[in-house]
């Protein structure tokens, strides 16, 4: 047999072992047979109190504003970031007795925004002293930096909302949110 075929095989073979032994390797990391599956089934017979969850921290509420159809929106956070942004984030809750789709006029009427679906895309942040209005951010197709896709919310649920604006200027310490079939709300900038 010729040397350089000889050596090619020997290389193949410790290419073959070594895939074998990292497939063999991980194979007895899986879980053992002997152990439960879960520790539902395991204590399915007992009957006992839930675990104990970590306490979460009280959300803060900076503004509460009423709409139309029982829609409640909630502010809990209004975050200025050093890329000059500010991010509102918050709920907006159905308070009525019956499920209800957000009214379209929240997103506004601007046809950029008008094309991506429903969203807060028509909230504007207004600072009386310094006499300026700002619009939701909006990305390079368009598109509303808020929740977008929003449809119907069942009775008494909530979802998850942020809408983000340029920051005002930082000795700004006080805005109305205005958001179309919205009560304007006071906001307090830190």
């Amino acid at each position: 047999m010729d040397v350089r075929y000889a050596r090619k095989g020997l290389a193949s073979l410790a290419i073959a072992s070594m895939a074998l032994l990292t497939v063999g390797c991980t194979a007895e990391e899986e879980p053992k047979a002997d152990k439960p599956a879960s520790t539902a089934s395991a204590t399915r017979g007992n009957v006992s109190a839930p675990a104990a969850e970590p306490a979460e921290e009280p959300v803060e509420t900076l503004a509460v504003t009423k709409g139309q159809d029982g829609f409640e929106l909630t502010i809990n956070t209004a975050e200025r970031d050093s890329g000059g942004f500010l991010t509102l984030k918050g709920t907006l809750k159905n308070t009525s007795d019956k499920g209800r789709a957000v009214p379209d006029n929240v997103r506004g009427d601007e046809t950029e925004v008008l094309k991506h679906g429903t969203s807060l895309g028509g909230a504007t942040l207004v600072d009386g002293v310094g006499k300026k209005r700002y619009y939701v951010l909006r990305d390079t197709d368009g598109r509303p930096l808020t929740t977008t896709g929003l449809g119907i919310v069942s009775a008494g649920k909530a979802v998850d909302v942020f809408m983000q604006f340029p920051a005002p200027p930082a000795n700004t310490t006080e805005v109305s949110l205005q958001l179309p079939t919205f009560e304007p709300a006071t906001l307090k900038l830190s």
